[in-house]
């Protein structure tokens, strides 16, 4: 088996931080998203949230997230600024989502995305709204447009897409997703298309398929990709796995990705989850077209009165040797603490070449919103 060494071992440490960073990101956010939803969920009263984050070698950032609701409206802003050269945070870009509850079937939303020139004034950068519509019976309709300033701040739109659910029996149903792009003269050109299946079963079984057609100039469509996922329940535990297929240089489906999953909660309300990832691209091995395991994220939750806590670690391959097999090379540790004061901390570790972990990124979350109380975890058997 041949690998591609990077040229030096700086390259390596390089890429390892950034691939290491990118990959707690990724399979973290959910993680770290699930506290933040349940904080916005949790209350119609507004609150204020802010959070810096370090990064080694990087400038430091601060994201202020704010929640106001009010009746059927409800106005949701986020602002991310980075330390200028005269030692201050300046603003770097800035969302606000506003969301208006029409009616009991009609939700309408506008997220206004704004930036900031080389003089400092804000500007609006992009627009999008969308317009979602459903039925007793279970159908829906989401129609969304996007708008993007011109060079004289004109909003332009430059995309539309259309999604229609439609219920076929209790347990199935099906999104037709269709995405047009401005074509410049004033029409629109059908960009991509996908079809997604969902079925249950009685034995708590999920399964979806979801695949993506794109044009081939010719007038036809031709599959890009099909995803295919299935999520298995039992009480408090769970299984998912994900396959990702692409077509080759022949058009034909070959498997790209796979992930399985594997979720248990005890009944103290311990929370374990393993995520193992297989690819065909692999850092620093060349490819042979097959599937390896290339990454294993393990995230464990705990809670109690005060708060809760996640620990997480990542197991990954040398990119300068990948026949080491995997090692940790990173841990994540999110920190909860509930109150008015409530604070959330995360903190990233990378190892290092003598395989001591240091801390690369830190991040402090702070909010004046009550959270509520924890519950005291049943000792009854599920």
């Amino acid at each position: 088996m041949a690998y591609a060494k990077p040229e030096n071992q700086v390259a390596v440490s390089r890429l390892l931080i950034n691939w290491i960073i990118s990959v707690i990101l990724c399979g973290g956010s959910a993680v770290y998203a699930h506290a933040q939803d349940a904080q916005a969920n949790s209350s119609d009263e507004s609150w204020t949230a802010t959070t810096e984050n370090s990064v080694a070698n990087a400038n430091p950032s601060r994201t202020t997230d704010s929640h106001a609701k009010s009746g059927n409206r409800s106005v949701d802003k986020q602002r991310v600024e980075v330390l200028g050269p005269n030692g201050r945070y300046q603003p770097a870009s800035e969302t606000e989502k506003e969301t208006v509850q029409v009616n009991a079937t009609t939700t309408r939303t506008v997220v206004r995305t704004y930036s900031w020139d080389a003089n400092g004034r804000r500007k609006l950068a992009q627009v999008t709204e969308e317009e979602a519509r459903s039925t007793a019976s279970g159908d829906a309709q989401v129609v969304r447009t996007t708008s993007s300033s011109d060079v004289n701040g004109n909003l332009r739109v430059v995309q539309r897409e259309t999604a229609d659910t439609r219920k076929t029996s209790p347990d199935v149903q099906e999104t037709k997703t269709t995405v047009y792009l401005a074509d410049g003269n004033g029409g629109f050109t059908t960009s991509r298309q996908t079809q997604e299946l969902q079925r249950r079963s009685s034995d708590h079984r999920l399964e979806e398929k979801k695949t993506t057609l794109l044009p081939d100039g010719n007038g036809n469509w031709k599959v890009g990709e099909v995803k295919e996922k299935t999520i298995q329940e039992d009480g408090k535990n769970r299984t998912t796995e994900e396959r990702v297929s692409r077509p080759d240089v022949e058009g034909r489906l070959s498997e790209f990705s796979r992930t399985v999953g594997e979720e248990t909660e005890t009944n103290a309300g311990e929370k374990s989850n393993t995520i193992d990832t297989y690819s065909k691209n692999v850092p620093g091995l060349t490819g042979d077209g097959r599937l390896h395991l290339n990454q294993r994220v393990t995230t464990v939750q705990k809670k109690n009165s005060d708060g809760e806590t996640t620990e997480q670690q990542v197991e990954l391959p040398n990119p300068g040797n990948p026949s080491d097999g995997r090692q940790v090379r990173a841990k994540t540790k999110y920190i909860v603490r509930y109150g008015a004061s409530g604070t959330q901390t995360k903190t990233i570790q990378v190892q290092d070449g003598n395989g001591n972990l240091n801390a690369v990124s830190v991040e402090k979350r702070k909010s004046d919103q009550v959270a509520p109380p924890a519950q005291a975890p049943s000792d009854k058997p599920q």
